[in-house]
């Protein structure tokens, strides 16, 4: 009987701002995260992922190649996003250009077990747990269900907390 090939989650090649934790065990590699980012435990985090300062992810969260992630947002625990549509009638294989790729704006919250399918999603938005995200999200607002749909515009809560490039 052979032996198994052993894989070890680590931390890997990654671009790292200022105060970045990242909480083990995590498999993050490749990528680039902000000033002040949390990374939780059991989370995966993909080659050419980019995350935005004061972002948030928490536990058993799945950021996979070609996501771009804004700052000041929050990724619950066990959301998934996908890049790979099965346009061909199942998985691509590592056929790469027929991977998509989604953008998430600033101060982006997505409730836990969400799904993200490669879109792209403004600034100022809420995304309710369990939501599955299938459109682009133009408006800011809060949005749930499957396919997620706009319940309601966001209140203004003030001038947000985080500072902006000048």
């Amino acid at each position: 009987m052979a032996a198994p090939t052993l894989l070890r989650a680590e931390v890997r090649n990654v671009t790292c701002g200022e105060d970045v934790r990242i909480v083990e065990p995590a498999n993050v590699y490749e990528c680039t995260l902000g000033d002040r980012c949390f990374i939780g435990p059991f989370v995966e985090i993909q080659r050419g992922v980019r995350i935005g300062a004061d972002t948030k992810v928490q536990s058993h969260a799945f950021v996979c190649e070609l996501v771009t992630i804004g700052a000041g947002c929050f990724v619950g625990h066990g959301v998934m996003f996908v890049n790979d549509l099965f346009a061909i009638g199942g998985p691509a294989r590592g056929r790469r250009e027929l991977w998509k790729s989604s953008r998430v704006g600033d101060r982006v919250s997505i409730g836990s077990n969400a799904t993200i399918l490669p879109v792209t999603i403004c600034s100022d938005v809420v995304i309710g747990a369990g939501a599955v995200v299938t459109r682009d999200i133009t408006e800011p607002g809060i949005y749930a269900g499957n396919p997620a749909r706009l319940l309601r515009p966001l209140a203004s809560v003030g001038p947000s907390p985080i500072k902006q490039p000048t």
